[in-house]
């Protein structure tokens, strides 16, 4: 463990780096691999299961537990946030969550629809793992980064999430599309099956071992450790109410947490369910042009996105966060009403071009743009608790809804038209917040 001052270089690249460790999550888990695995279940029945007493669809069934254990975070995080803020120990918190999302993903290689609940449980709890982390991982970027540092190396960290997922994603692809060059033996459809089943372990492997570099140079806490004692449990919750009360005083933030809200609510719904989409309502000629072209639409995403951040992060420089979240906003209602039409594969490689150009930069400004409006506290882990917790109810809102009209129709399309009015509520909502309230 190294003692660095903050704003040392090393710090602020250590703290960067975690993106690479676990990006490869949301890239591998939550949008490219696990989905077409899953869909591919399904490939010898409909779409339909019967499970939990009910007959859902195999999307909104992963969209509500999903949404299940977006609720879980949004109510332990400030529980554990404000333990880990008194007690001074946020890493360990940190690395539990880590360690436990990286060991779900390992179990998601024995995932199969006759031990369904099994097989919930660890997508369940590895996305539980990946969020919980990064309520902690968040936190440290007002502790280890001064205001003028923060925009760019929020940046960097998504920047070298998108690089480090894409290429393992690039040798999970070799894996599923040529298994026998890896040993992996079996019909061309079984070799295929067991590849995705390896790249779930080779996440959790990855995922443990660059975070190492992380929790080298990351400070314990903010804190000198205090005794943990019973009342302190439930310190979250009140860390949570001050702040409540304190945004009161504090309008600009009051007013971007609204636009922030409603906004993040549908950028990661369409980030989750996006390849589910594509599965389902894109005309491909056939099973393995699906697989084939869903991951190269993700990969395409990716790549992008890395430009998209640093672009992200030279405009609001030049106009301003506000403004500038204001524009990207409107691009994803503008996107979104444009998926309602899309059927063929040509359709969707243009449309994740165009997702991967403004998906990156939503979401490191948007970080930063928060951390820049919070007043002066040394309290920064319950800012950022109240922070995750706005962003994870607004996920539990996105994926019900798109669950719920998916499961209702039949299809997502309609869906679509839902995030794209609320992309625009957001752009109305971020009008409120006043450019000169950001400092650049």
């Amino acid at each position: 463990m190294k003692n660095l001052p903050k704003g040392d270089k090393k710090l602020l690249n250590a703290w960067a780096f975690y993106d690479w460790a676990n990006s490869v999550y949301t890239l591998t888990i939550a949008s490219a691999v696990f989905p077409i695995f899953y869909e591919a279940l399904f490939s010898d029945r409909d779409h339909y299961i019967d499970v939990f007493g009910m007959h859902l669809k195999n999307s909104a069934l992963i969209s509500f537990i999903t949404a299940a254990a977006f609720l879980v975070v949004s109510f332990i995080s400030p529980l554990l946030s404000g333990i880990a803020d008194y007690v001074g120990n946020k890493k360990s918190f940190m690395k539990f969550f880590c360690y436990m999302g990286a060991l779900s993903c390992m179990g998601l290689y024995w995932f199969d629809l006759d031990n369904i609940y099994i097989g919930l449980l660890f997508y369940f709890l590895g996305l539980l793992g990946f969020w919980g982390s990064l309520v902690f991982y968040n936190s440290y970027l007002p502790d280890i980064a001064f205001e003028e540092q923060q925009d760019k190396i929020s940046a960097k960290g998504y920047s070298l999430g998108y690089i480090g997922s894409v290429i393992l994603l690039i040798i999970n692809l070799a894996m599923i599309m040529k298994p026998k060059l890896f040993g992996i033996t079996g019909t061309d459809g079984e070799a295929a099956m067991k590849a995705m089943r390896y790249s779930f372990v080779m996440v959790g492997v990855w995922w443990i071992l660059f975070s190492q570099y992380t929790y080298y140079y990351l400070p314990k806490g903010s804190k000198e450790g205090n005794k943990l004692t019973k009342s302190v449990v439930f310190n979250g919750f009140k860390e949570l109410k001050k702040v409540w009360e304190a945004l009161k005083n504090i309008t600009p933030l009051k007013r971007y947490l609204g636009g922030f809200f409603v906004s993040s609510m549908a950028v990661q719904t369409v980030m989750l369910v996006a390849t589910y989409f594509g599965a389902q309502e894109i005309q491909w000629s056939s099973k393995d042009e699906s697989t084939i072209g869903l991951i190269i639409c993700i990969l395409l995403i990716q790549i992008i996105a890395v430009f998209g951040a640093i672009l992200t992060s030279r405009a609001s420089a030049k106009w301003g966060n506000i403004p500038t979240l204001i524009f990207i906003n409107t691009l994803w209602a503008i996107f979104c009403a444009l998926a309602f039409f899309i059927t063929l594969p040509i359709h969707f490689y243009a449309m994740a071009a165009a997702i991967g150009l403004v998906m990156g930069g939503i979401q490191a400004l948007s970080r930063s743009t928060y951390s820049k409006l919070l007043p002066e506290t040394e309290d920064t882990t319950s800012f950022f608790s109240f922070y995750d917790v706005a962003e994870k109810i607004g996920i539990v809102i996105g994926m019900c809804v798109y669950g719920i009209i998916d499961q209702i129709t039949g299809s997502p399309r309609a869906a679509i038209v839902i995030l794209a009015i609320f992309f625009i509520t957001a752009i109305f909502l971020l009008r409120r917040v006043h450019k000169k309230d950001v400092s650049n």
